[in-house]
């Protein structure tokens, strides 16, 4: 039976949530495995849209269980604001969705951390946190002393969990430049606030882990649903702007406990150009009329953040090296209809640094800040692709431009999304 990857290959925001919207028909599971609600999914259905952060995108097909498993840390007020706001909008979420208790809880003070720090580091060049308390989160997981998991929240010792953790936070944000009044932490009612949201999210929570791996063995169908993108890679992005967790595809695993080796299928996306939100070196940015062009096209602007993102040309030297990291079977090219009204395209197929061409993407960040790209011209179509639905139909410079991106990245296309509706999709032929 087909388990399916789908994973984001540039710097996120490639409109993943509509892929795994469409396959999630062909699929009995849908998990998401790492991040949090930094992540911003949206599913065009029927044209009303949705917005989700952490539950997954499949949860719009009531046969379908969705999964939040342990790789994720869950920001509990935020993820029963997204249930409320779903049930209030008539799509059913109860026994279809699933919690991991190893999922680790973002609390208030890792709000205050992302403050302060961003405050103490925030005089150079942004990473581009949302302040959502995600890379705290994940910090204090790795730290273990100070975390906290879901299933923790059960036991009949949190309250007094919490208010040991407080006291030594406390000190911590002092240490952080916080002030007095900035201090303003409450055991007692963080253990009732938490308390109460745990018992909302009761009938939820389970060991996800056993029961995905019960699945693979039962041979379900299961799709794997990624936040971010891969080049924010905690390992293998351009670090140091980058997420806090492995957002390519080498972190389905890790996040959800089912070996990699159960994964048949990985499903690449792309935009046709590529963005970027926050800091960090972008060699195809486009900071000029064909950049904003592209932004009000796309509706570039974060789905969380609503942050204006730097657009550009699309780099397939960048994408190639996703590719080969995430083991894509097959890509989805999304948002073609962006280019529609443009007469010419470029496309990055090397970069020159140090006097020397290269093909392989740098390693550093500084290196990559030095890069020029090397670009080839394509000629647009110039021609409205929104209301297409067969690969034929496509104008001709279109199919060409995406023949070059399946030659360059050495993968085929499989799909291509000519607008936001599920149903403004080509299946290519293959």
């Amino acid at each position: 039976m087909p388990v399916t990857s789908v994973i984001g290959l540039q710097w996120g925001d490639e409109a993943k949530g509509k892929i795994v919207d469409l396959l999630t028909g062909q699929h009995e599971i849908v998990v998401r495995y790492q991040g949090g609600s930094n992540a911003g999914h949206t599913v065009v259905v029927g044209g009303e849209s949705f917005k989700l952060s952490l539950i997954p995108s499949g949860i719009f097909r009531p046969s379908v269980q969705c999964v939040i498993a342990g790789g994720v840390v869950l920001n509990p007020k935020s993820l029963l604001a997204e249930i409320d706001d779903l049930t209030g909008r008539g799509v059913q979420v109860a026994e279809n969705l699933m919690i991991s208790d190893r999922a680790h809880v973002v609390l208030p003070w890792h709000f205050d951390e992302d403050r302060l720090l961003d405050r103490l580091c925030g005089a150079g060049e942004a990473i581009g946190t949302t302040m959502r308390g995600i890379g705290p989160c994940y910090r204090d997981k790795v730290g273990r002393s100070l975390a906290v998991r879901l299933g923790d929240m059960y036991r009949d010792d949190f309250p007094q969990r919490i208010e040991q953790i407080v006291e030594a936070k406390k000190k911590i944000l002092a240490g952080l430049g916080a002030t007095p009044d900035e201090i303003t932490l409450d055991g007692t009612k963080i253990a009732e606030e938490y308390g109460g949201y745990a018992a909302r999210l009761a009938p939820h929570v389970a060991d996800t882990t056993a029961y995905l791996l019960d699945a693979v063995e039962a041979g379900k169908k299961i799709l794997f649903e990624g936040a971010q993108g891969a080049l924010l890679d905690i390992d293998h992005g351009t670090f140091p702007f980058v997420t806090s967790s492995n957002s390519s595809g080498v972190g389905v695993p890790s996040g959800s406990g089912v070996p990699g080796r159960h994964v048949t299928r990985v499903v690449g996306i792309l935009k046709a150009y590529t963005t970027r939100v926050g800091g960090g070196p972008f060699p195809t940015e486009q900071d000029n009329a064909t950049g904003q062009h592209i932004r009000d096209r796309g509706n570039e602007y974060g789905t969380v953040t609503r942050r204006p993102r730097r657009c550009g040309w699309f780099d397939a030297v960048a994408a190639r090296y996703t590719t080969r990291l995430s083991g894509v079977d097959e890509l989805a090219v999304m948002l073609l209809d962006v280019l529609d009204e443009l007469p010419e395209l470029k496309i990055c197929t090397a970069y020159e640094l140090n006097g020397k061409q290269i093909t392989d993407f740098p390693s550093h960040v500084e290196d990559l800040r030095r890069v020029q790209p090397v670009y080839e011209t394509l000629p647009g179509w110039q021609q409205d692709t929104t209301s297409l639905r067969r690969a034929g139909d496509l104008p001709e410079n279109a199919t060409k431009y995406l023949a070059r991106l399946s030659q360059l990245l050495d993968r085929p296309i499989g799909i291509v999304s000519v607008g936001p509706d599920r149903e403004q999709t080509i299946l290519m032929e293959k």
